[in-house]
């Protein structure tokens, strides 16, 4: 969209934005379907906003399209709705919307293509080399995967791995692997060593445990107290009124919020049944928090 405008860098006001994308999706699904005709398939395009994914009947119905299209051998290809998504309802970059997709299927393997070879450690220097496994996404990681974008492009290899981040709490392993060299993808689905590849750092969560853990922006937050954690953690308990310190922003009945420990660090996402004045006041009864609507992160 950006070269057919005649915009020669990303522009920075959002309706301009919503132009190029607009614009682009067009000429991109000419082109998906030029070249996947050539193999004798079809290309259908699926746009998304964060509400598809966070509105639950919205959510399933996205999944059971994309699982139909799939059914039928067509090949989806899924891209936000940047021509009006602002604000609220963006739900980010493309990679951690791939991320969200995979958990939303849920996939067996995310690959990611990209113009590197992975990531790099010592980046741009003579002993430069593609690190071949991340078991653990780390300060040490993130650092490296620092200082990557570039003008025309949201994201980089920063992004790749924040994607990487999600997938793998949904319990799917991913790939960053350089597209521009032909046959990659091949050589990863036939298992052989490509690229970058992170294990995932859990089980696969069941689907509505993965829709409350990674489609929705928390409402406010629940700080609860040592104990609590412990028995949330450890036991997979509920959340009791009794273990609850403080509340922060505001939140109504079947909100999902954050829940922090006293650090502030949030180790665990549920839906509420009450709303923060009842927690407040008093009148919020014993269960704040049910086990069956909670997922540690």
């Amino acid at each position: 969209g950006m070269e057919t405008l005649g915009c020669e860098k990303r522009p920075s006001r959002l309706v301009e934005l919503q132009a190029c994308a607009a614009v682009g999706q067009s000429r991109l699904m000419a082109l998906y379907e030029k070249f996947f005709a050539a193999h004798d398939l079809h290309a259908a395009q699926v746009l998304l906003t964060h509400t598809d994914l966070q509105d639950h009947d919205r959510h399933l119905n996205a999944r059971n399209t994309i699982m139909a299209l799939l059914d039928r051998g067509v090949v989806p290809v899924i891209n936000q709705n940047d021509a009006v998504t602002f604000n609220e309802l963006t739900v980010g970059d493309n990679d951690k919307l791939s991320a969200l997709v995979a958990a939303l299927l849920p996939a067996n393997l995310l690959v990611q293509l990209t113009a590197a070879d992975g990531l790099i450690r010592n980046f741009g220097k003579s002993n430069a080399c593609v690190i071949p496994t991340v078991r653990k996404i780390d300060d040490a990681i993130r650092r490296l995967a620092l200082g990557t974008q570039s003008a025309t492009s949201i994201g980089g290899m920063a992004s790749k791995v924040d994607a990487a981040q999600i997938a793998g709490r949904a319990g799917i392993p991913m790939v960053i692997a350089n597209g521009v060299k032909r046959g990659q993808l091949t050589k990863v689905l036939a298992g052989e060593k490509v690229g970058t590849f992170f294990t995932p750092s859990g089980d696969k969560l069941k689907g509505r445990k993965r829709w409350i853990a990674f489609f929705h922006h928390p409402q406010g937050s629940i700080v609860v107290d040592d104990g609590a954690k412990a028995a949330l953690r450890e036991h997979g308990k509920s959340l009791l009124k009794m273990g609850i310190v403080s509340c922060e922003g505001e939140f109504a009945a079947t909100d999902v919020v954050r829940i922090c420990d006293r650090n502030g660090t949030g180790f665990a996402q549920g839906i509420t049944r009450h709303a923060r004045a009842e927690i407040d006041n008093g009148s919020a009864g014993k269960v704040v928090v049910h086990r069956d609507d909670l997922v540690i992160l």
